[in-house]
């Protein structure tokens, strides 16, 4: 994950085919992490704004990040639910 933080880890995250492989191990892993979803969207999507390449540098307002937290445990929670009801 935190190779895809810079514009250059992200380039070279992509040409190395490493967003296939990472999908796949999402898909077969038993407990996934509740972050994949959020790096595969980075390798995915366009790239950020100029002045905004280094995502570890980016400043989230708290309350984005109070939000952003809530639904991570909220998806974490559903996803519990749903390998419990399995």
């Amino acid at each position: 994950l935190q190779l895809t933080a810079t514009k250059g880890g992200r380039r070279v995250v992509r040409e190395k085919g490493t967003y296939t492989i990472l999908r796949e191990l999402h898909r077969w892993e038993r407990e996934p992490d509740p972050s994949s979803p959020s790096w595969a969207k980075v390798l995915i999507g366009d790239e950020p704004a100029l002045g905004l390449e280094n995502l570890l540098e980016v400043k989230v307002p708290e309350e984005v990040e109070e939000r952003l937290r809530r639904l991570d445990r909220e998806e974490e929670e559903r996803w519990r639910r749903e390998r419990a009801a399995a």
